[in-house]
């Protein structure tokens, strides 16, 4: 087979989650053929790392449809389309399936360390475009292998790569040499020795999203049962309506929740907040704990552990060799970045976008799923499989089932945009013709550092 013969390669999709098992479900229902490397040791690692959190989404908004219709000949059946999985369930229950009935179109161990078109680095233009992508990989195993691919769809997510503590992007001063008092995922309080970790300790959160809604319910959960547990909750910005999300509003219950709960953890008591606060340097006391260290010179009170929840970043060094069109504030592609910069509004209602929006210089190469928002934190799994749907019908063709993008997202409940830098979203700040006007919730947040009042 010549080099530039690409009809008969497979189309390669980085990242065996969610998002990557739904482009190969796609691909075939198009009489395509996936091949899905997925670098951890099984269907859907990265989930299997959060198996203890429970998704805001349900069951309905959590599954694919071609993924549905490919597993349905098996026996499959859909779990309670109202209940929200855990990680654990929907690995369990779904992924796994999914990549079982894939069969061995998913090889495991598989890491992608970089892609490129064959024979031509980043500069060349020559012929360029009738080239066939060059996907290398390592193995588990120590084995390396070069493959080529007809198109290349990265699903890998952005688990790997949590951003840091700095309220600059930066890792703050000191912040890798206390590396053993944080963690930059919500942990399981359920596993008896992560549990003994928090105990009657205190701890901070850094962090405004669902991740750091789920860590302070989690702690002040604890705090019933293990005296003297207490968080103190370190935002970057000031607090208003929209900080606690939608509440009643939001169209998924389970998400509003999340942030009544976080709410719930500080009027009660169990959480302090520290608002305006961006972590320049991380200093140990003589005991071994930890002071976080603002840019204002604030310091916080000691604490035993650190929770940084402060996102997600993509990492592009294995797509490098390619001409991709990227946000320079996001680094998502620049078709997308405009409906999910959060500079612009907060809400989860991100207007239908596919193939077109996904698509950069280099033909037939899609960051998809959470690598597709860069930096941005609304994704949401059903916004993933609409993508891949999209992606998938380009692929084999279908010009007009590819632009035909529907798709609604629930609304947040609140919108706006990111407003003044170190004040709250208020009724002024939010922006204009944004989905919903946010009103003031008072809680006794801001003033000086919490004394750290235990639970």
């Amino acid at each position: 087979m010549r080099e530039n013969d690409t009809t008969s390669l497979p189309c390669v999709i980085i990242g065996a989650g969610p998002i990557g098992l739904a482009a190969a479900a796609h691909l075939v229902e198009r009489g395509l053929e996936p091949l899905v490397l997925e670098a951890g040791p099984a269907a859907g690692s990265a989930v299997r790392d959060w198996s203890h959190v429970r998704l805001f989404s349900t069951w309905a908004e959590v599954v694919d449809p071609a993924a549905e219709r490919l597993l349905a000949p098996t026996g499959w059946a859909r779990p309670d389309a109202a209940g929200c999985p855990t990680g654990g369930d929907w690995v369990a229950r779904y992924l796994q399936p999914l990549a079982d009935v894939l069969g061995d179109r998913v090889r495991c161990g598989a890491r992608v360390t970089g892609v490129s078109r064959a024979g031509r680095d980043r500069v060349v233009d020559a012929d360029r475009e009738r080239q066939p992508f060059t996907v290398h990989i390592a193995y588990a195993d120590g084995r390396s292998e070069r493959i080529l691919a007809r198109a290349v769809v990265d699903a890998s997510g952005t688990w790997a790569t949590p951003g840091p503590a700095g309220g600059d992007g930066l890792p703050a001063l000191g912040e890798k040499a206390a590396a053993d008092r944080f963690t930059y995922r919500v942990p399981d309080l359920k596993d008896p020795a992560v549990r003994a970790r928090y105990a009657g300790r205190r701890t901070a959160v850094i962090g405004s999203g669902a991740s750091a809604f789920t860590a302070l319910a989690s702690l002040a959960a604890l705090a019933q049962d293990a005296p003297g547990t207490h968080a103190v909750w370190i935002l970057r910005r000031g607090i208003g309506g929209a900080t606690f999300g939608g509440g009643q509003a939001d169209q998924l219950p389970a998400r509003g929740a999340l942030g009544l709960a976080a709410k719930a953890a500080v009027d009660d008591g169990c959480a302090e907040a520290v608002t305006g606060f961006r972590t320049q340097a991380v200093e140990r006391t003589e005991g071994g704990r930890v002071v976080l260290v603002a840019d204002d010179g604030r310091r916080s009170v000691p604490v035993d552990e650190v929770i940084a929840l402060t996102g997600f970043r993509p990492d592009l060094s294995l797509v490098d060799e390619l001409r991709l069109a990227l946000d320079e504030r996001l680094r998502a592609p620049v078709g997308l970045a405009p409906l999910i910069d959060p500079n612009v509004h907060s809400c989860g209602t991100v207007y239908p976008h596919g193939v077109r929006e996904l698509s950069h210089p280099e033909p037939d190469v899609y960051l998809v799923g959470m690598k597709s928002y860069g930096r941005a934190p609304t994704f949401l799994a059903m916004t993933g499989y609409e993508q891949v749907r999209s992606i998938a019908a380009a692929l084999a063709g279908d010009q007009l089932a590819a632009e035909k993008v529907e798709l609604t997202l629930p609304e947040t409940g609140v919108c706006g945009g990111a407003g003044l830098f170190d004040e709250p979203v208020t009724d002024e700040g939010a922006g204009a013709g944004c989905c919903a006007v946010p009103s003031t919730v008072p809680i006794g947040a801001g003033g000086p550092m919490p004394s750290g009042a235990d639970c």
